[in-house]
Order: C-alpha cells, then sequence, then structure tokens
C-alpha cells in the first residue's frame, strides 16, 4: 500500500511518517509540503520522493495520504485529495468551521473513499480498558467526568488565528470528546465555558474551562489549558475522573513511562514504554483501506467534536449555555 504525506505542518507528521516505514505492508511514497525546504528535510529523512506540486503528488499511484497541515488548509487538502480518490487520514481537528466538516464528509461520500480522524488516544491501552469496563457496567450509571487535557504552548502556526482557528480549546477539547462519545455512547446536550488568556502574550487562549451536559444528564469538566511549563518533562496529559453510582476509576492515558534525568540536555524527561498510540492508529487506518471497512474514527466523529468546540467559543463569547446543534447525516 502506497501512503503519501500532505504537509509536515503537526508535529505528529514525523510520528506518522515513522509508523508508516515500519508497517509491513505500506509504503511512504512521497511527501508535499507547502514548505518546500521542510517537506523536501522530510523527503530526505524518511528517504522517498519530494512532490513541489501537490496535485503531482495526488495524481501519482498512490491509495491513500496522511494530512497534517494547518487546521485551516484540512479542507482544502481533503477535498482534493477525495476528488483524486485517494483515501484519508486528518489530523485533528478535521477543520476550523463545521460548515468545512460537512463539506468534507461529503465529497469522502461522494467519491466513495474512506475519511478517518487522527484520535489516537482510543488506541491507548489504559483508554481500551477504561472503555471496556465502563460499557460492562463495572462503576454502573456514569453520573459525571472529570478531564483534562493540558499541554505546552506549541507556538508557531498554532496561535495564528486565521492557520489554527483557534487556541487551547481548538486544539484540546476534541481529544477527550472523541474519548467521552466512544466509551460513554453519549452525546453532548449543552455546552458552558470560560476562556481566556493568562499564560502567555498570544492572540488566542492558552486556558479555560468547559462545562458539558451530556443527553443521558451526565456531566463533564474538561480543563484544556496550555498550561505545562516549558520545564515539564513531556508535552502534557489526557486524564479522565470518572464517577458512577456503584464505584469510580481514574486514567491516565500516558502513565506508561520511566523518567530520564538527562543531565546533558539538562533536563528531566518522560520516555514512553507503553505501546505507540500513533503507531496503532496508522496500523489501523492501514487495515482500513485494505479491508475496505468503515473508519473506526470517522469523519462524523470528528465533526461531533468540532460542534462542541465552536459550541464553547460561543457559550464563552455570550456567557450562556449553548444548545449544541448538530448536522444530521
Amino acid at each position: 500500500m502506497k501512503i503519501g504525506i500532505i504537509s509536515f505542518a503537526h508535529m505528529h507528521a514525523l510520528s506518522y511518517a515513522s509508523s508508516i516505514t515500519k508497517h509491513r505492508d505500506a509504503e511512504l511514497t512521497c511527501i508535499w509540503d507547502a514548505d518546500v525546504n521542510r517537506g523536501k528535510e522530510m523527503a530526505n529523512q524518511f528517504n522517498t520522493h519530494f512532490y513541489p506540486s501537490l496535485d503531482e503528488l495526488l495524481n501519482s499511484d498512490i491509495d491513500a495520504v496522511i494530512i497534517c497541515s494547518e487546521n485551516v488548509n484540512h479542507r482544502e487538502h481533503v477535498l482534493k485529495a477525495a476528488n483524486h480518490q485517494k483515501h484519508i487520514l486528518c489530523e485533528k481537528p478535521i477543520a476550523t468551521e463545521v460548515e468545512a466538516a460537512v463539506e468534507m464528509i461529503e465529497a469522502c461520500k461522494k467519491h466513495n473513499v474512506i475519511l478517518q480522524v487522527a484520535y489516537p488516544v482510543r488506541f491507548s491501552t489504559p483508554i481500551q480498558e477504561v472503555n471496556q469496563l465502563i460499557k460492562a457496567g463495572e462503576i454502573g450509571e456514569v453520573l459525571a467526568v472529570n478531564a483534562t487535557n493540558h499541554g505546552q504552548m506549541p507556538g508557531g502556526w498554532f496561535v495564528d488565528q486565521a492557520l489554527s482557528g483557534g487556541g487551547a480549546a481548538t486544539d484540546h477539547i476534541v481529544h477527550i470528546m472523541d474519548l467521552l462519545r466512544w466509551i460513554l455512547e453519549d452525546e453532548v446536550s449543552s455546552v458552558y465555558a470560560e476562556l481566556d488568556t493568562r499564560f502567555y502574550d498570544i492572540d488566542v487562549e492558552d486556558c479555560g474551562l468547559v462545562l458539558l451536559e451530556m443527553e443521558s444528564g451526565t456531566i463533564v469538566s474538561i480543563d484544556p489549558s496550555w498550561s505545562r511549563p516549558k520545564t515539564f518533562p513531556t508535552w502534557g496529559d489526557v486524564t479522565l475522573e470518572i464517577v458512577g453510582t456503584e464505584g469510580s476509576l481514574s486514567v491516565d492515558a500516558l502513565k506508561e513511562h520511566s523518567l530520564f534525568y538527562n543531565d546533558k540536555a539538562n533536563q528531566i524527561e518522560q520516555k514512553p514504554w507503553g505501546e505507540d498510540m500513533d503507531e496503532k492508529l496508522v496500523e489501523d487506518f492501514i487495515q482500513c483501506v485494505k479491508e475496505g471497512r468503515s473508519p473506526f474514527i470517522s469523519g462524523i466523529d470528528g465533526l461531533r467534536t468540532l460542534e462542541v468546540v465552536k459550541a464553547a467559543y460561543q457559550a464563552d463569547k455570550t456567557k450562556q449555555a449553548v444548545s449544541l446543534k448538530r448536522f444530521e447525516s
């Protein structure tokens, strides 16, 4: 199976490229990047071909693409790839606007190509165990969830509203929402949010608190802040505290690590020893394409999480809870 990568703007592209090169049934055939120097550098690093033209890459004999461009460019790149009948793994968030996400989903349906959204935390072994425990009713009916997806402020285009679509809320709410929808098999009913910029001198929000009510009545709080300092030993965290009628459980998706006291680099580092979530995401996408099955994480999943993000911004602006409006496919 031949795969091309469209842009290395998002740092996850490096991990996805590495995962492809390790897979026995897939080949990283080519790369395109609007940043020509970066694209050529990545092509050299992964010993593959760089196309200076995106159309040239899409006209080649590749089977699929992984899109890791800036958030605002996801729409254009997905539509082009779908038009060329290439299967697609798109970095999150699916788009910066709900209307764009709907257009992308419809285009992939029209051209009969797979659209999978990159939510690798579903592939975390501890998270999968939590999913099994909840679905087996081990803690009874879920009453409330307290979740965090803290991180370091990434800088670059992530803090440019025109390219990212927003700051920490755009970057981090979506991961937690995807897990909650999958684990609880529930949808959001209403959203309230308080967002602010307190840690950095940037033009987008870097902190906040999001409060949700699910259709079942479950109450959820999410802290999506870029609050981890530069000296933090890893990029951030994904944690869930779930309270049920018959018990409660807590999970840290990134707890499987060793601490490395690196005197040479003058820093403490977390070295993960658990299974590689990105690698499992790419493996699932490859199998999805080979088997022609529906994606584990669909375009609709990406749309639903984006709807929550947009509702959070509206709630923050109006200082009122927002009833979620969902696109019905």
